[in-house]
This record gives C-alpha cells, structure tokens and sequence, in this order.
C-alpha cells in the first residue's frame, strides 16, 4: 500500500511541485484569516474537572453563601503605626479612589469593620448603629487591642505584628455569566451521566458559544479593572506605603499574560536556536531557509485552523507553538541529511534525488509520526478539556508538520538545481557518534551494567513520586502573583481557601419557655422575648447543640499547622460572648442577637457561615500554601478522616469543598489517567513497530531505550522529590512518544545497511556515522528545544522543558548505546 501510494506521490506531487507550492501558499492564505481568532485562556475553568462532582458542589456553595469574586490589596505603611491618624486616613483615600473605579462593587478594611467592645455606646445603641473605627464613640487604643485580638478580625484584615492590613475589594457580579456557568454545569452532569437528551444536546452547545462570548467579554472588562487599579496603587504608593494585589481574578488574567509572553518568547528562542543549529550543522544558507520555512509554514497553518475551530490555548498548551517547530525541524534534518547521502551516491538528476530520498523516508517518517500521535492521544484519556484538547491539537500538528514536510520540502527541492560537490562533508566521519559506537562494540558490558543499575534505581524512585499543587511555588519569587501569596500567606492567614460545610439533622422547634429567663443585661435592654411571629425558622435555628458542634470543628481546624485563619460562625459568637462577660449564650439569646443585628453586621458575621434554609453551617479555612512540607491530598484526607473518627461526624453529614479540592482532584485525575495511559502508549508504539518490522523482537529492542529514558526521568523526579504537577505528569507519554522515533530510524536504517555488510558490528560504525549523525542533529536540537521553555514565568514549564530535556538527552544516548548494543546481542536479522 505504501509503494502505491509513494508511486502517486512521485506521480502527483513531485513532478508538479509549481501546482503543489500554490495550493500550499493558497492554503496559507485561507489560515491567515483566522489567525486573529486565535486565543489564550487562563482561567480557574481550565484546571479543574468539568464533569467533577465537587466542582457542582464547590459551585453550589458559593450561589448559596453568595461568595463573589474579589482581590485583596495589602497595605504596609514605611513609617508610623497602621492605626495612626495619617495611615487610617490614607486608607480612607485609598479606598474613595478605588470604590470610583467601575467594576467594584463594595471595599471591606480596616476602617469599616464593626467594633463592639471599643466604644461607650449602650449596646441597644450599638446595635442601631454599630460603631466603626471612626466614630466618635471609639476610643482608638481600644480599637487596637480590639482589633489585633479579634477572633475574626486578627490574621484577616491585619498582621499580627500589625504591621499590614489588607483590604478586600469586592468585584460586581456577572450574574448572567453566572446563571450561564450553572446551566452548562447541568447539562455536563447529565451528559457525562449519559441522560443528556437531544434537545439538551442542542442546548448545550448553543449556552457554550454564549459562554464563549460572555467569558470573552468578562476576561476583558476584569483585565481593564485590573489595569485601573493598578495604576491607581502605582500612583498611591507615593505617599509612602507599599502595595501588594493577590486574588483569583488577578491571577487569572496574569496568566493570560503569563501564556501570551510564554508563546513569543518560545516562538522567538526555538525560531533563533533553529537558526544557529541549522548553521552549524549545514553551514549553508540554503538548507537553513528551506527548514525555516516548513517550520513557519506548519505553524501558521495550525493558528489558523485553531481559530477557525476556536480551541483556546491555555497554560498545558502554551508551548505547542515550540513543540512544533521542534518537531518539523526534526523530521526536516533527517530528510535533508538523507537526500544530502543520496546526492554523493546517486548520480542522477535532482527529480530522481528526491524521489529516492522521499521514498527512502516515507515510510519511517511516516511511522514517527504515529507513534509520537499515539503518544499525545494518550492526553485525551484526561478528564480536563485543555489537557484534551491539547492532545488533540499536538495530533492535527502532527498531520500538518508530516504533510508539510513531504509537501513543501521537496517541491522546492524538485525546482532547485542539483548542486553536488558541497556534499563531500557527508563522507565525513562525525566524531561524537563515531565515539559512541566504539564504546557500544567494545564496552557492551558496561553499558548493559550501567543501564541495569540506573533502571532499579529509577524505578524505586518512581514509586516515591507525589501529585502535589502547591499553586504559590508556580510562579517565580519576582512576579507579582507570588509577591501577593507570599504577603497574604505570610501576613494575613494563607492564601488558598477550603471550606467544610456540616449539615444538621433536623430538629424540632425550640422551647423558649424552657430556656432560662435570667440571661443578663441582653435581654434587659431588648423588647423581652420573642413574640410568636418572630418564632420562625431563623429565629429557632440557633441552638447550643449546634454552636457547640461548629465550634469543636473549628476549633480542630484552627489546631492544624497547615491552617492559616479560620472563620465561621463561632468567631461571631465568640465575639457576642466576650460582650456577656465570657458566658456562653443560650439559644433564645442567640436568637435574640440575630433578630436584632443590622443587616450588614449578619452581611459580614453570619450570612456568609450560615445556610438556615438548607440548616447548614460553612466553616472557612485558608491554607498556608507556602508551607513546604505541606502535602495537600494528605491534608485533605487527614481532615475527612479526623472529622469522623475525632469529632463523631457521619460522611454524609459533611463536604469538604474548595479551589483546594478541585485542583487536587485534578492532579489525581490526571495522574491515574496519564499512568495508566503510558500501557495505551506502549500499546500503541509495539502495534506501530510490528507493522513496520514485522518482528515482535525488534518491537521489543525499539521500545526499551524509550521506555528506560521516560523511567529514568519519572525516577529522578520522585529520588529529588519533585512533585507531579499539571504538567510534569505528561513527560513519560510524550518523552515516549517523541524519542521512539530515533529508534524507528535507526533500526530502519540497520536493516538497509546489514543487508549490504552482513556484519553486526560494520553496520554499527556504518549507521552512526549516517542515520547516527542524524539522530545525534535531531536530538540535540530535540533537548535545546525543549530548555527553551526555561524563558517561562511558570515554574512547572520550566522544569517541564529542562526535564524533558534531559529525558531526550537520555534517550539519545540509548538510541545510540544500548539499542545497538540489544541488536549485537540479540542478533535480530
């Protein structure tokens, strides 16, 4: 079949390269349409599980709690005292310029918080009109001592040293990207549960292309906001203070930013780094344009279909752009050296060069190709729809860069003049291969010793590797993403939230004739008790029993070193109880209280902690996402695991909920599918080397030196520690994938040349210094590649291209000792 369609292909395209190059430019300028279609997105959707059952939890939780999106803007004052007369007031104006700005909706500092215990005020007057830190009622010491001892102010709105505070700026709600996001999050539970309907089917892509927009436009409206903030801290932070932003919607927008510079900047290094490898390897200007220019076309191509099909690129994705330059570059080295072999060789025309060369390397290029798509297919097993679609956008690359290379290459090739006498550089014998193939042929023990040594050894470091999310350490110390964490981490009681919602059985109405009449100077200054209209489900909710449960779990909590701040109800009653003096309350004064507070004290203290129509309580916990021996799916199990057998909760009487718990849910999803899909992977290679060799022996020798460079780099990460993350965990199926093509390469070429030689250790020699100058060019450029992507701003990146790198680099010296040495031994042909 292949012959037949090499025969077409001679046919067809070879002597027609002038009508093959205009459907070529043809093609490019349809791409070129929608290249300005092309987008990023960097949003929390794009790390978590579409179909996870916590996510619709997580999502419920915050429609019910009505939990906004926010930023916090810490606030450190170079001179003087956070409660002096000037740093207050420049808080006030800090806080006027920023409410002016569109987009935010409400401030919460310092100098809003309610305070309860640092004024003269009777607290029947109090309760009209709760005091702030500048009323006149206030006397200004008692506000500190207040404030820094407060249960619920102290390590959330001010540092222990008091020496920062922070303010929470509340962003206006999208409530119809909102209503959107809970539409679409049904129709996914059914469509994964598979009770989606056709209708709904329909439905369901029409609410996605509206989400699309919607999202777009909320993307840029919240970048604006941003943008006007920070120019309003860089102008403020003349007076003086420093300034610090964090939060989810900065973070968010800041990749984008983070994926965008990520992509020219790797564009840019592969593009110059291709220039310089192609220069020193061919010395030519010709065969460093002709490259250069299936790699640009490749790549523009892919742009152009990823807007059209409006696949965005995320974080995962960010560096395809370099994965296939790499790529084309690769597959373009191994046909140019080949058709420079054939040039010495083959006295002939420049049309039947080509020829020779292109029906010579069809068919192994053709199998890289597969086998490194098999590789990359394994990503789709993923439940993550970036991860997917990643996968699939490095499979169509893949198509596009093999079409472009058996294209475009030698069409121009077929038009150029044949020019033979710059070819004598090839009958040169290469010394680095030359080198490796002696040590192959007379240290064969030693290698087999070494690789043996280094495998049981890798692999005990494979079973020590974690899946960790520690989100802080992503980002590198200069950038303002980790300047913020660290300061609200170090500060203000940890960064990354987690909530644990207990629900309540149901209780019957509460007796007030039962409880104590004699309950102090509260109910003295109140009208008496309730009347029997007031005897409603918010007024009989609160009972001791429950209090007394939210208080044991938040104080459990608040013991675990991995626990920043923790707030829930029981810091407001804690609160009311310091004003009775240090009495726990009774139900009926609870009631009392609630029925009394201002609305926007039970906005701030108790709203956001209670659910009375659901008879459900939130206790919300930040994590020290800093802390670095903090292990989060330990953590998390540690919680559920005490929560029932410390504090006697029944599992369904509880939900962990949070960032935390999606992304960790991400990271184990991802983990086992990638894992698991390495077997797909392997699978898939073997099929692949059985078609083209027709030999389960040489599938076997193909695969080993793969197999040993992906082990070895999983192995090194978990002997150093280093955690699976997004995306370290898709090294070992791509590594796989994209080395195995040296292997097929070279067997190919062994089995050529041994039927010349009929000599093992000749054909050795032989193919190093041919297919083995080849793979040493393509491997070299291979690992410099992928340490481009050191130019990132995202640690995971970074130390995803260095250790891809060096898994390559690994490989390399496989494919060039050991699988040789396996031939040698097994004496395959």
């Amino acid at each position: 079949m292949i012959n037949d369609i090499s025969h077409i292909y001679s046919k067809s395209i070879l002597e027609k390269p002038k009508k093959i190059l205009f459907i070529l430019l043809s093609l490019l300028v349809l791409s070129s349409f929608y290249m300005s279609d092309f987008e990023l997105d960097a949003s929390a959707d794009t790390l978590i599980l579409e179909n996870d059952k916590d996510l619709r939890i997580y999502r419920e939780s915050l429609h019910r709690y009505q939990t906004k999106d926010f930023l916090i803007m810490t606030f450190t004052p170079h001179d003087g005292d956070i409660f002096d007369e000037k740093n207050l007031n420049l808080i006030s104006k800090l806080k006027e310029k920023l409410l002016k700005i569109d987009g935010v909706e409400s401030i919460t500092s310092l100098i809003d918080v309610p305070l309860v215990k640092s004024s003269n005020k009777p607290l029947t007057e109090m309760i009209a009109d709760v005091p702030t830190i500048f009323s006149e009622s206030v006397d200004i010491n008692k506000a500190r001592e207040e404030i820094l001892n407060s249960p619920i102010y102290k390590n959330l709105i001010i540092s222990d040293d008091a020496k920062t505070t922070a303010m929470q700026i509340n962003l206006k709600s999208n409530q119809k990207l909102i209503n959107l996001v809970n539409e679409k999050s049904i129709l996914i539970a059914k469509q994964h549960d598979g009770t989606l309907t056709n209708t709904e089917k329909v439905e369901l892509i029409n609410i996605e292309k509206h989400y699309t927009k919607l999202k777009k436009d909320n993307d840029n409206f919240v970048h604006n906001l941003l943008a006007k903030i920070r120019l309003e801290r860089d102008a403020f932070e003349k007076n003086n203070v420093k300034l610090r932003l964090g939060g989810i919607p900065m973070i968010a927008d800041d990749m984008i930013t983070y994926v965008k510079n990520d992509l020219t900047n790797f564009g840019i290094g592969v593009f110059i780094f291709i220039i310089i490898t192609l220069t020193i390897i061919f010395r030519q200007i010709k065969w460093i344009v002709l490259p250069l220019l299936s790699c640009i076309y490749s790549v523009a191509i892919m742009l152009g279909f990823l807007g059209m099909m409006e696949w965005k690129v995320t974080v995962i994705s960010s560096n395809f752009i370099s994965l296939m330059l790499i790529l084309t570059l690769s597959m373009n080295i191994h046909m140019i050296v080949r058709y420079r072999q054939i040039s010495v060789e083959l006295k002939d025309n420049q049309l039947n060069t080509v020829k020779l060369m292109t029906s010579k390397m069809v068919r192994p290029c053709l199998y890289t190709a597969l086998t490194t798509i098999v590789a990359f297919l394994s990503l789709v097993f993923s439940d993550i729809k970036p991860v997917i679609d990643f996968g699939y956008m490095m499979v169509l690359g893949l198509v596009v860069l093999f079409l472009t290379s058996f294209l475009l290459l030698p069409s121009i090739l077929c038009l150029l003049e044949k020019d033979s006498d710059t070819y004598q550089v090839t009958n040169k014998t290469f010394f680095l291969t030359n080198f490796l193939a002696k040590q192959t042929i007379e240290n064969g023990k030693s290698i087999t010793a070494i690789t043996f040594f280094i495998l049981i050894l890798t692999i005990y470091g494979v079973f020590q590797l974690k899946v960790e999310n520690s989100f802080i350490n992503y980002f590198k110390s200069d950038t303002e993403i980790y300047q913020g964490m660290k300061q609200i981490d170090d500060k203000l009681g940890g960064t990354t939230p987690l909530d644990v919602i207990i629900k309540f059985d149901d209780e019957s109405q509460i007796n007030f004739e039962q409880e104590d009449d004699e309950f102090g100077d509260l109910l003295d200054e109140t009208d008496g008790l309730l009347d029997e209209t007031e005897k409603d489900l918010s007024a009989n909710w609160f009972t001791t029993s429950k209090i007394n449960q939210i208080k044991s779990i938040h104080d459990y909590l608040d013991s675990l070193p991995e626990v920043g701040k923790v707030l829930s109800l029981a810091s407001t009653i804690r609160v009311a109880e310091e004003l009775n003096d240090n009495q726990e309350l009774t139900s009926l004064e609870m009631s009392l209280l609630y029925k009394r507070a201002p609305e926007e004290v039970k906005k701030v203290a108790v709203h956001p902690y209670i659910s009375i129509e659901n008879n459900e309580a939130r206790i919300n916990l930040r994590i020290l996402d800093s802390k670095k021996d903090l292990r989060r799916k330990e953590f998390i199990d540690k919680v559920r695991f005490d929560l029932i057998n410390k504090l006697n909760l029944n599992e369904d009487k509880f939900i962990i909920t949070g960032i935390l718990v999606l992304y960790n849910n991400m990271l184990q999803s991802l983990f086992d599918s990638q894992i698991l899909s390495l077997g797909f992977v392997m699978l898939g290679i073997a099929i692949m080397f059985m078609i083209l060799f027709k030999s389960s022996v040489l599938s076997f020798i193909g695969i080993i030196p793969n197999l040993i460079a992906a082990v070895f780099v999983l192995g090194l990460m978990g002997l150093m520690k280093l955690p699976l993350d997004m995306m370290t965990i898709t090294i070992a199926a791509i590594t796989i994938g994209i080395a195995v093509d040296n292997s097929i390469h070279y067997i190919y070429r062994f089995r050529e040349e041994f039927r010349k030689t009929n000599n093992y250790e000749q054909t050795v020699y032989l193919c190093h210094d041919t297919i083995g100058r080849a793979i040493f060019f393509t491997g070299i450029t291979i690992i410099f590649g992928f340490s481009i992507l050191i130019l990132s701003n995202f640690i995971p990146t970074i130390i995803f291209g260095l250790l891809t790198g060096l898994a390559m680099f690994v490989a390399l010296l496989a494919v060039l000792t050991l699988l040789p040495r396996l031939i040698i031994l097994i004496r395959p042909f």
